[in-house]
């Protein structure tokens, strides 16, 4: 707890209140936060030294005051500080829970997953092995969906690097976790050229398109192809070269026009 020095005079700060919270006087406010400052300076002094700078604590514990300020009701009775310490702690521990999550995950979902992960550790020690999903939904008064959500939630607590060490137990080789990732299609970038190409080849006669389908995808020869459409290998090359001259003209031109609108 807060010492008394840190602690204003009660009757002053009553009536700050009562300008405040009946007249709504932003300065009773202010001078309210500047009268309780110290005290949410010691409560974050607290949890100095660990991960978190102090003045990042400070900036927490002071959104704590702030809304023990607004939420407080003199009416009750009671001294203001004895209210405003569990508010303050109460945001600083937040605080520090949603730090400890790899990713942002909502407040419910957070919550509900270490509900679930405290289940399973009360009935694992009851038990004296691990529940099954059926078991903690029973335990919870949740369906097995939630617990499932629950479960998948709680993996974001943790990260792992992907340069962290690992190895493989079948080959005994040694490596990182992103070396089991795949890597980009060298592909990837004729997607857009694909597409282009497939619609200008609607301009395209029905035999250019054959004769291009032959010798691009099926990987034919022109000797082939000549067999395989009944003419020489001679008119197949014409065919061809007519085919990929109609095609560079129109695709020339889709992309000069996708140039001049961009």
């Amino acid at each position: 707890m807060p010492s008394l020095e840190q602690v204003p005079d009660r009757v002053d700060s009553d009536k700050l209140f009562v300008r405040w919270q009946k007249s709504g006087d932003q300065r009773a406010r202010a001078e309210l936060v500047n009268r309780f400052l110290p005290l949410a300076r010691n409560l974050a002094r607290r949890y100095a030294g660990a991960r978190e700078p102090f003045d990042d604590l400070l900036q927490v514990a002071s959104l704590g005051l702030v809304k023990a300020i607004d939420r407080f009701d003199t009416e009750r009775g009671a001294a203001f500080s004895s209210f405003a310490v569990p508010t303050i702690l109460g945001e600083l521990k937040r605080y520090f829970r949603d730090l400890g999550w790899s990713v942002h995950v909502p407040r419910g979902a957070q919550e509900q997953a270490l509900k679930v992960q405290e289940a399973h550790e009360r009935l694992t020690t009851k038990t004296g092995r691990p529940p099954t999903v059926n078991e903690l939904a029973e335990y919870l008064e949740l369906s097995v969906e939630d617990v499932l959500d629950a479960l998948e939630t709680a993996a974001a607590h943790h990260s792992t690097s992907l340069d962290a060490p690992r190895e493989d137990r079948s080959s005994g080789e040694s490596g990182s976790l992103v070396d089991v990732f795949g890597e980009e299609d060298s592909r990837y970038e004729l997607v857009d050229e694909t597409v282009t190409i497939s619609v200008a080849a609607r301009e395209l006669s029905a035999r250019e398109r054959r004769v291009l389908a032959l010798r691009f995808v099926n990987d034919m020869t022109q000797t082939q192809i000549a067999q395989e459409i009944g003419v020489s290998q001679m008119q197949v090359s014409r065919i061809l070269r007519r085919a990929l001259n109609r095609l560079r003209e129109l695709t020339e031109h889709e992309g000069a026009l996708a140039e001049r609108d961009s």
